[in-house]
């Protein structure tokens, strides 16, 4: 059986070739139910995925991928009505007892896998607001609150309760749940503490983690913000910040990063955009002290690095390569990593921890050193992605079900076949790639509306009907399949 590319990429197996060749003949309803299968989080993923599919979509051998993320918008945006998925009910799966900690995506999609084998998970989030870091971190120009409100009623309408106000360590304990009756937990606390840059001087007032920046302007819809703020680090955080800072009325927001735009972690859309709304990239530099007086910072102190040999992680290790220099700064927010602090959260339970400090647990079913215990999401992998928090969530969910009853039930794993025209005799259509529409950069560094903006009717199946539908080996239960055709055009 032949997988298309962009499937095999992606992290949730989505049906992508699936569901693209639904809304090409404007079955909107069966596309998003189709998404839904794998990924309860269609909406959120169609503003915030890093699309590896994309990456991987065998049309850039004619021209460009298949806007996949985008198509997706454009599919979710046409639901009025909340659909909920298929539940199969089981009178004995809703009397155990199952409590998932955190409502990030990995424990509201294991917990939606879990409602669909007729479980009734409860989850207990330390916010008041369900969505994790998809509301504390993700600023709302890039996902709209409502998106991820809409999705989480979708999954409380299937019988998940969630708890809010309730934190791990500090309300209840992992002891205490299982006393209570509790006979299996996931945990999808995340990795909530950033990374210290180790330099002088970085205890001075007006240093602070990004992420904490972030959140407490996400909570609470303030933060102080400074005229001339550096932003330390090259993911999704970084320029987050930035973007934040600059929709605040920071006059200067520059971002300093060790290596170059390559190696960036931040998606590059996120760059250009970042760049059109004036913040200033700062490449190949390195911090080397905080410079401060009477306390409080008043600069960072940087040398200029070239890239040298490989290190463990694959990238060339940064090494001095010239005179210092200094960035004034009344702010400087630090996005270089984070990390669990395990102990202070889990005082009372032993868990074995991976290479990198976060919880080790089995790949397949997301279970810990304990065998009651499952955890998924940045709790597990560090900072990663949300497709790979639905991912983690899903599994611990078939683990937890094979756990409790010693089978696996998965029933939307099977292959379902989807009835779509295709002609694989066709050649394909000569249509180029259409991005989707930004809001104008002077209307949009004031304030925080949706920057993307949706494609018509007619765009997003124009575009659909781009896809070169390379599962077609898959779907007709033989070898052959266009994906093959793709690579000799």
């Amino acid at each position: 059986m032949v997988a298309a590319p962009c499937e095999s990429a992606c992290p949730a197996n989505v049906d992508i070739p699936g569901f693209i060749a639904l809304v090409a003949e404007k079955r909107y309803a069966e596309a998003l139910r189709l998404h839904r299968e794998r990924n309860p989080f269609a909406a959120v993923c169609s503003r915030v995925c890093f699309h590896t599919c994309e990456d991987k979509c065998r049309r850039s051998t004619i021209d460009a991928p298949v806007a996949i993320r985008a198509i997706k918008r454009f599919m979710v945006d046409q639901e009025i009505t909340l659909q909920v998925p298929e539940i199969r009910e089981d009178p004995k799966n809703a009397k155990r007892k199952i409590a998932i900690i955190g409502a990030g995506p990995a424990g509201l999609t294991c917990a939606y896998f879990l409602a669909r084998l007729g479980y009734r998970p409860e989850i207990f989030e330390a916010e008041q607001r369900p969505g994790g870091m998809l509301v504390q971190a993700i600023p709302a120009y890039r996902l709209p609150r409502e998106v991820v409100a809409r999705e989480v009623r979708m999954i409380e309408q299937m019988g998940v309760e969630i708890i809010t106000g309730a934190a791990l360590g500090r309300d209840f304990t992992l002891t205490e749940l299982r006393a209570r009756g509790y006979e299996a937990i996931f945990l999808g606390i995340g990795a909530p503490e950033g990374t210290r840059l180790n330099i002088p001087g970085e205890d001075v007032q007006g240093v602070e983690d990004a992420l904490t920046f972030l959140r407490t302007y996400n909570v609470r819809g303030s933060v102080p913000v400074g005229k001339r703020v550096v932003i330390v680090g090259g993911g999704n955080s970084a320029i987050d910040a930035a973007r934040t800072a600059i929709r605040l009325g920071a006059e200067m927001v520059t971002v300093v990063y060790r290596r170059n735009r390559e190696a960036m972690p931040a998606y590059e859309e996120e760059i250009t955009e970042a760049e059109a709304e004036g913040v200033r990239l700062q490449l190949l530099t390195a911090p080397v002290e905080v410079l401060s007086e009477a306390g409080q910072v008043v600069g960072l102190k940087c040398v200029p690095v070239q890239l040298g040999e490989f290190d463990r992680s694959g990238r060339r290790r940064p090494k001095e390569a010239g005179e210092a220099f200094c960035i004034p700064a009344d702010q400087i927010l630090v996005a270089v990593g984070q990390i669990l602090n395990l102990e202070r959260i889990i005082p009372d339970i032993e868990l074995r921890r991976n290479a990198r400090g976060f919880i080790d647990v089995d790949p397949v079913t997301g279970q810990t050193s304990q065998r009651w215990l499952f955890a998924g999401g940045d709790a597990v992998t560090g900072p990663a992605s949300v497709v790979e928090a639905v991912a983690a969530g899903e599994r611990a969910a078939v683990g937890i079900d094979l756990l409790l009853t010693g089978q696996m039930h998965a029933f939307w794993r099977e292959t379902k076949p989807v009835e779509t025209s295709f002609d694989p005799d066709a050649e394909p259509e000569a249509t180029p790639r259409e991005m989707l529409r930004l809001l104008p950069v002077e209307r949009r560094r004031h304030n925080f509306d949706e920057v993307e903006l949706p494609w018509s009717e007619s765009i997003a199946i124009r575009q659909a009907r781009r896809c070169l539908r390379c599962d077609y080996g898959k779907r007709n239960g033989t070898q052959e399949s266009v994906l093959h055709q793709a690579g000799e055009l």
